[in-house]
């Protein structure tokens, strides 16, 4: 069922109808728009709904509803707001999946909205002033977790707050101070540092100094002493006491319960749950211990669906759960991957190829010869090891190896070699996976040496590591996957590559962040992406991809016709690293503007086509045989149980 307009909130007239990001706060019990320059801003006394809209090329647009609730909203507000997400469910004709977000415990896909994260700010929003009364400037320490999204918590100013596992800001009136635990990952430090930025541009008017202070280094650092002093002075950080961890609790019993038009729960179904349970004219609660899920069928009444929140809600209450158990409302037709696994053989949809114009002719051509024809899906490699570990990364330096910093480890340069530790937590101990990565442009003295100083940093590495070589547009998904984030910029910083092009007489292209370069922008999600600066011609240009072109005074982001919404959220994410300062102008192809195409050297023609992913050959394990001074080498057959096999190529 859905309403009619002439049901709805005026203030939802015309929500859904254009791409991004709506967001109204609930002001005595009405819904106010909140203006696009204070997304992102949510105080800790309001209730707000949150509408994110996604218009495909083709097909209906897409929604999806969100209610944040903040830790000092009453609860006439809270069931205000949830009933409000309810109205404009409908008010989109029912197709929307609804949250229920609480403050400090907000789903991954919520905070994903906001670049880089939410701050929540204490007191009351006023739609008058846009600020809250008498807000004034105070000493903030802030814990920073996630590698992808941030989840922001201000905790006691106060030393027992630190730890040594989660990275901590400090922000203070005239200085940020950035804390790194000795055991926080890379990830969540590169975050910690987009976050410190956007305090400082928000809160400091981008007029204040910033220091980082390393877990356990305080030695004639004057930063570590002023950090230190506004604690009272140092004293060691105690380690986490064996007791202090929690044992994982064995997986809750999923159960399944009818909720009645009275608001009452009836469990039902058995041990062993089947899609034939759910009726379209009734809701359910799915109990999953750790997140809940409301199931409201098509034929559900509007008065039904609010009876089924507000029960759902009281029992959280009454049986004393957990605040950080997640909510999610789902309607028939529309079950997340997570909700189906529940079920036992839940029927498969088959999403369209939408860009293959003309498969169901071609398939029709094949049937009439007799073939059976099946669309195979999409599917995203998934990690064979925990990508969760650390990363050590090294230049190849003439004949040295220089360590880069943490914030430098994801950017590679074309014309040098690197060596890459990645140290992961396996059975029963920690595992290390080594690369020698090969730019395209390096010299060979590089690349032998890459070899040399990888194989001496694995003699002195305790355990089997594993060795492999990844070269330049050849690398394996996997090696992307333990960067996440990965930016390719042309040129590089090695001596002997500056000394090659000097004697050859070759400009040097190596990007220094100001001059203008072209970025092709790739990957399959946030946990897999990367920039690589190609050459700056428009035949470099692709219709399957994403691109960022920047120049001195201007940034462009320019969208390919047969790129997807995928694309277009890493696109967002590149561009915040690459340059976050400029203000981008974006552009979708056939709509660029002549300065956009002087800047490549003018107008040209490039690939059009889609792009079809590369057939990866299936792997070959070889046997080496020395027999009287011979070498020779044999493919076997095999058969892969827990081994990794390691594919050596000579490169010289």
């Amino acid at each position: 069922m859905s309403l009619h307009r002439k049901d709805t909130d005026s203030a939802f007239e015309g929500a859904g109808s254009k791409a991004g990001l709506e967001i109204w706060c609930i002001e005595n019990l009405r819904l106010v728009p909140v203006p696009k320059s204070s997304h992102g801003k949510f105080y800790t006394g309001n209730a707000y709904i949150v509408l994110k809209t996604v218009l495909p090329k083709t097909g209906p647009a897409q929604h999806e509803i969100h209610y944040w609730l903040g830790n000092d909203t009453n609860k006439v507000d809270s069931a205000f707001a949830s009933d409000k997400a309810l109205e404009l469910d409908a008010a989109l004709g029912s197709c929307t999946v609804q949250y229920r977000e609480l403050q400090g415990l907000e789903t991954g896909k919520f905070l994903s909205y906001f670049k880089p994260c939410i701050i929540p700010v204490e007191g009351l929003y006023s739609s008058h002033q846009g600020h809250l009364n008498g807000e004034t400037y105070k000493f903030s320490l802030l814990t920073c977790k996630g590698d992808h999204v941030v989840h922001i918590k201000e905790v006691p100013f106060s030393r027992s707050s630190l730890n040594h596992n989660d990275v901590f800001i400090l922000d203070t009136a005239s200085k940020i101070f950035l804390f790194s635990g000795c055991n926080s990952s890379i990830q969540e430090r590169a975050k910690a540092l987009e976050v410190v930025q956007y305090i400082k541009e928000n809160n400091h008017g981008g007029k204040c100094e910033v220091a980082t202070i390393e877990d356990g280094k305080f030695v004639g650092d004057s930063d570590v002493g002023e950090f230190w002093s506004l604690f009272g002075g140092f004293a060691p950080i105690p380690r986490d006491s064996p007791s202090s961890v929690q044992k994982q609790s064995d997986a809750p019993s999923v159960k399944l319960f009818w909720i009645t038009t009275q608001g009452k729960l009836c469990q039902t179904g058995t041990d062993s749950l089947n899609k034939k349970i759910l009726e379209t004219d009734k809701c359910y609660m799915l109990d999953c211990g750790a997140e809940i899920f409301v199931w409201m069928g098509r034929q559900t009444l509007i008065s039904e669906r609010k009876t089924s929140i507000s029960a759902t809600e009281d029992f959280l209450r009454t049986q004393g759960r957990s605040t950080g158990t997640h909510l999610t409302f789902l309607t028939e037709g529309l079950e997340s991957n997570i909700f189906r696994s529940y079920f036992d053989n839940w029927p498969q949809k088959v999403e369209p190829k939408l860009y293959e114009e003309g498969r169901e002719k071609v398939a029709a051509i094949f049937k009439q010869q007799g073939y059976e024809v099946k669309e195979l899906p999409e599917e995203d490699c998934e990690p064979f090891i925990n990508c969760r570990g650390t990363l050590k990364v090294w230049r190849v330096n003439g004949d040295e190896l220089s360590l880069l910093p943490v914030p430098e480890q994801t950017k590679f340069y074309s014309g040098d070699c690197y060596v890459v530790q990645f140290t992961y937590p396996g059975n029963e101990r920690d595992e290390n996976l080594f690369y020698a990565w090969i730019g395209r442009r390096s010299v060979m003295e590089d690349r032998r040496d890459a070899i040399s100083h990888m194989n001496a940093i694995v003699d002195s590495t305790k355990g089997d590591p594993v060795l492999a070589q990844a070269v330049e547009d050849k690398e394996p998904v996997q090696f992307f996957l333990i960067f996440q984030t990965l930016i390719i910029f042309k040129g590089g910083m090695s001596k002997r590559y500056k000394k090659f092009i000097a004697e050859k007489g070759i400009t040097d292209e190596t990007y220094d962040g100001i001059k203008t370069a072209l970025f092709r922008v790739q990957g399959t999600s946030p946990q897999n992406m990367q920039a690589i600066e190609v050459d700056l011609v428009s035949s470099s240009l692709n219709s399957s991809y994403c691109y960022i072109l920047q120049t001195e005074t201007f940034i462009f982001t320019w969208i390919g016709s047969l790129s997807s919404t995928r694309d277009h959220d890493l696109l967002d994410r590149m561009l915040e690293l690459i340059n976050p300062t400029l203000q981008p102008i974006s552009v979708r192809e056939g709509s660029e503007p002549d300065i956009f195409w002087n800047a490549l050297g003018g107008k040209a023609e490039y690939p059009k086509a889609k792009e079809m992913k590369q057939c990866v050959e299936d792997p070959h394990l070889f046997t080496l045989n020395t027999t009287e001074g011979d070498f020779k080498v044999h493919s076997t057959f095999y058969i892969i149980t827990s081994f990794f096999f390691v594919d050596y190529k000579k490169i010289y």
